[in-house]
């Protein structure tokens, strides 16, 4: 290509967005000309909310306008209305237009309360008022606070964190509260493999957590919830559940029917040149905010490579890290979901480098300070990790179930 620098549109400024701003920093700075589009000013930390109802420190928040401008980048502050693929025209909320040479789509999902009658977790919204909740559930005659899974559609890790956060809230208040958890997952948190599985099983028993696993649940007409397939009402005194994820399909681009944007192997969206999209908005269907920036690498890796970057773009390869907020000391997961990666582990040690929330190659850098490298284990003690794909993921994405084992764990 020529010497001018590549236009690069970067649509969202969540987690994908800015990895995918700061990843093109690194690989590309020479080569690509990046615009960051967003229609609200602030940067959260959303992995972090679940914390707000507990204690005084909100959730971090961060000015977009300062954080782009060091990444080397230009800052919008629209939304994306539609995307013209074969003109490389993205067109904004207000009707005004960008000109792009690729463009990344990191819009997110939208996230809809699965229940009337329920508090939703909205990470980006009010925290929940928890001490009311605990409560008035002390008060009703089952004494039960109840945090529910959503049948489809949400990453289940914050449940396990609120209902552990909340159980020790009621003993600092002198509440008698029953806590549960109600999934759909056949075992909690699974998708990290039955040793994780086993070890977040053990911490809930031992914290007096009870857990209906294998229930779907759904709302009657009369905004009451039923647990299937046993077709029991549930009975607590106050419920919060995660909320249900939707797509928000990009007009000019396609989607699944659920508003889902197909992507391949490095992000690229199907059918359309020039065009990646990464993060919840796409259709991998584990919705989660290191996946996310692992898609949003990979699309910038090729970006990269494509400005001239002499670089083998790398496919995404999705290993799962979470860390479970426990009200004392964290327990860290990890497990390859694809297979072919070895059992899933757990340890409150940290698996990974940097110990951010989110394991983000450069996105938990520029959190912590750190020189951007590949996400790995830390200094002098964590688990290799060897991942590959047994399965052309992006040809049956749903063919991977964010709710259950992923193969690697299911042999053992």
């Amino acid at each position: 290509m020529s010497d001018e620098r590549m236009k690069v549109l970067i649509a969202g400024g969540g987690v994908t967005g800015i990895e995918a701003l700061l990843a093109l920093r690194e690989l590309a700075p020479d080569r690509v000309e990046a615009t960051l589009l967003a229609p609200t000013p602030e940067f959260v930390y959303k992995p972090l909310a679940v914390e707000e109802p507990f204690g005084p420190e909100p959730a971090t928040r961060l000015e977009l306008a300062p954080l782009v401008a060091e990444a080397g980048g230009s800052f919008v502050q629209r939304g994306l209305r539609r995307i013209d693929p074969d003109e490389h025209v993205a067109e904004l909320d207000d009707g005004s237009r960008i000109e792009f040479d690729a463009a990344i789509v990191c819009v997110g999902a939208e996230a809809r309360s699965a229940f009337t009658k329920a508090e939703t977790l909205h990470p980006s919204g009010q925290p929940i008022e928890i001490d009311a909740l605990l409560r008035r559930a002390s008060e009703h005659e089952f004494g039960r606070l109840a945090f529910v899974v959503p049948a489809t559609g949400s990453w289940p890790l914050p449940v396990y964190e609120l209902a552990l956060l909340a159980e020790r809230r009621a003993r600092e208040l002198s509440l008698e509260v029953r806590i549960s958890i109600i999934t759909p997952e056949p075992e909690p948190l699974i998708v990290f493999g039955r040793l994780a599985s086993d070890a977040v099983a053990s911490l809930l028993a031992v914290r007096g957590i009870e857990v209906r696993t294998s229930a779907r649940a759904r709302e009657e007409a009369d905004g009451s919830i039923v647990l299937g397939p046993w077709e029991e009402r549930l009975d607590a005194g106050a419920v919060v559940a995660l909320p249900e994820l939707r797509g928000r399909a990009v007009e000019g681009l396609p989607a699944d029917e659920h508003g889902f944007i197909p992507i391949d192997e490095h992000a690229r969206v199907l059918g359309v040149s020039g065009v990646y999209a990464a993060g919840d908005g796409a259709n991998f269907p584990i919705k989660h905010g290191g996946l996310g920036t692992q898609q949003a690498d990979a699309a910038a890796e090729q970006i990269a490579a494509d400005a001239g970057v002499e670089l083998k773009p790398a496919p995404f390869h999705p290993v799962i890290r979470g860390k479970l907020i426990t009200g004392a000391e964290s327990l860290n997961l990890q497990a390859d979901i694809a297979g072919g990666g070895g059992e899933g582990v757990s340890s409150l040690d940290y698996l990974w480098w940097p110990p951010q929330k989110i394991a983000g190659k450069y996105l938990s850098a520029q959190l912590g300070g750190a020189t951007p490298r590949p996400v790995g284990p830390p200094p002098e003690h964590g688990i290799e990790v060897e991942v590959s794909l047994d399965r052309e993921w992006h040809r049956e994405p749903m063919a991977l179930d964010p709710l259950a084992p992923s193969d690697s764990a299911g042999d053992g």
